[in-house]
């Protein structure tokens, strides 16, 4: 047998997180070449997430000029080394290359931002607790002399 044939008046619509796409913007137009592959990379996933909105969209931009700058500066120091022998008058001294100080620039510039989109995984547990207000519910119920609720 076959059945009753589906009413499609009572299909609820799927919700943004159960799988339908929603459009991933473009990168700004002023981002390097390195941001804006990190952008392409990233910004599908932050999407996905519901966590790039379009007031969101600079301080991704941000993010990943950080992460471009960080990706090229440890390119430079892979080519050409960490360090440098220059001659003073207290002899012969090895220096740190100015790569390395503004790859770590861009490494802390990127630490900074990477916790508005929870990047890390202290940062995405930040980011996934919600309901606070249950939080208070369920103390509040305690209080009364109630059921804590689990």
């Amino acid at each position: 047998m076959k059945g009753r044939k589906p009413d499609l008046g009572n299909v609820i619509p799927m919700k943004p997180e159960f799988g339908v796409e929603r459009p991933v913007p473009p990168a700004p137009d002023f981002m390097s070449d390195e941001g804006r592959k990190v952008w392409e990379d990233l910004a599908p996933h932050l999407v996905k997430l519901d966590r790039l909105k379009p007031h969101y969209e600079l301080q991704l931009a941000a993010y990943c000029e950080a992460a471009g700058d960080f990706i090229r500066f440890t390119g430079e120091i892979a080519a050409f080394g960490s360090w440098f022998t220059t001659q003073t008058r207290n002899g012969t001294q090895e220096k740190k290359r100015a790569t390395w100080g503004q790859r770590n620039d861009a490494l802390a510039t990127m630490t900074r931002l990477s916790a508005l989109f929870g990047l890390s995984p202290v940062d995405e547990r930040r980011l996934a607790v919600s309901n606070q207000g249950d939080l208070f519910d369920d103390l509040m119920r305690q209080l009364r002399g109630g059921d804590s609720g689990g």
